[in-house]
């Protein structure tokens, strides 16, 4: 007896357009980085990552920050710092690009199961629940890799970034439905 597990995903030429757009535009935004006296710096990528999620919506926003990852794996110079390669995301700060995953994940749920009655709103919600989430999967790997005890890793990879993450979330819910009509109108 042959037992094979298919995932598949019929994209519209459309949305793999769009899917690829956002990819690039996480690429673009994510090496723009401060670095900080930690080992995670701030950058664009959380901004990028929830605004794939939100426009797109939670399999295609999904599917272009996994994209994303796996340009910087092969070594297309995209993640913070303008860095690459798989022993980035292998590292202390792997945690991170991988809990951009449910980032996308997150706020694209959110927007599509309650967009149509609060746009912000669901943005917002879950942009926020994705940022726990990702600092949750983040910390617990930066802690593995460095062995710095919880208190350390929150004061190096989650304090210092609240006050950003919380602007990005604010210009997300600025921009969504401003984009998202014109998105809709196209998809």
């Amino acid at each position: 007896m042959k037992v094979t597990a298919s995932i598949r995903m019929k994209l519209t030429v459309k949305e793999m357009a769009f899917t690829a757009i956002m990819a690039a535009v996480i690429c673009v935004l994510s090496p723009i980085a401060v670095p900080l006296a930690g080992e995670v710096p701030i950058s664009l990528a959380t901004l990028a990552v929830m605004l794939a999620g939100a426009l797109l919506g939670r399999k295609l926003g999904s599917l272009s920050v996994l994209i994303y990852i796996l340009l910087g794996m092969a070594g297309v110079p995209v993640f913070a710092n303008y860095a690459a390669g798989a022993g980035i995301v292998f590292g202390m700060t792997g945690g991170y690009i991988v809990g951009y995953i449910p980032l996308a994940y997150m706020t694209g749920m959110f927007r599509e199961k309650y967009g149509k009655q609060n746009m912000y709103a669901s943005a917002a919600c879950g942009a926020l629940i994705g940022t726990v989430i990702l600092y949750v999967l983040g910390t617990a790997w930066f802690i593995y890799c460095t062995k710095m005890p919880l208190a350390g890793a929150l004061g190096a990879c989650v304090f210092p970034f609240i006050p950003g993450d919380l602007l990005k979330i604010a210009v997300v819910c600025l921009l969504t439905p401003r984009i998202r009509p014109a998105l809709e109108s196209r998809l």
